[in-house]
């Protein structure tokens, strides 16, 4: 079973149709999308209608429920008070081109996908969540104390927890062995496809095999791949820079930031 992971567009329709073509050449079994298809760029209504059109499965991410909302709050954390500003802009911006059905579509995305597998004796829970379990915008970076990460996928019921909002990948294991047997957890950021903020402007989507030998048992037996996908960035941030949007965000798809 191979299962393509994306989230994060942010209404980057050349990156998310580089994404999907990168997919297609791959085949996978199963596809989803953890969310925040809007924001940030011009093209909502076309990033929203093209993962309708081939049905991918979608969770929410915390800027669609805002928009789906008409909310003027994206439930972004911004540190600083241009960043606020130019965040303001966006989502007005984004709230006033937004049509009606797509509106009415980000309204009923669910949180959370919960997906169960049995491909030997052990169940495997994959949770797939925007920002964490816990909540839409809460933002798991790669740093966080391996205790306090484990303790949120154990107890949202996890084997294989898929998130994004970061727009950062990594992928960590996590120990959650007893002294009767080993039992390891998989904690996997599949990065942005429309915005990265790596340092590296590509577009970031994760493919993730499970066969009869994946196992909690076995730490090596869930193999997560990080692709990269090039895109035309400059149209992307032409985009921006041709729009009301601040021009911060092209030079932020330029040095992906």
């Amino acid at each position: 079973m191979k299962i393509a992971l994306f989230s994060d567009i942010h209404a980057n329709l050349p990156a998310l149709e580089a994404c999907l073509a990168d997919i297609e050449r791959r085949q996978p079994d199963q596809i989803f999308c953890l969310g925040d298809l809007v924001g940030y760029n011009i093209w909502p209504n076309e990033v929203i209608r093209e993962i309708r059109r081939r049905g991918i499965p979608t969770i929410a991410g915390n800027y669609d429920f805002g928009i789906g909302r008409a909310s003027d709050d994206c439930g972004c954390a911004y540190k600083t008070d241009e960043e606020k500003a130019n965040g303001a802009v966006s989502i007005s911006f984004t709230n006033q081109i937004t049509e009606p059905e797509e509106r009415r579509y980000l309204r009923s995305l669910p949180a959370h996908i919960r997906v169960e597998f049995q491909l030997n004796n052990d169940k495997l829970n994959l949770l797939l969540v925007h920002g964490s379990p816990r909540k839409i915008n809460e933002y798991l970076f790669d740093d966080r104390e391996e205790k306090s990460l484990l303790r949120i996928v154990e107890g949202a019921n996890a084997n294989i927890l898929c998130f994004g909002h970061t727009h950062k990948p990594y992928h960590r294991i996590l120990n959650s062995s007893t002294v009767d047997a080993p039992h390891f957890r998989h904690a996997i950021n599949i990065g942005s496809v429309g915005k990265p903020k790596d340092g590296d402007p590509r577009g970031c989507y994760v493919l993730l095999t499970l066969d009869e030998h994946s196992s909690v048992l076995d730490k090596n037996s869930i193999i997560v791949e990080f692709v990269r996908f090039e895109y035309d960035v400059e149209k992307a941030a032409g985009a921006v820079e041709e729009s009301p949007l601040p021009d911060a965000y092209a030079e932020a798809l330029r040095a992906a930031r």
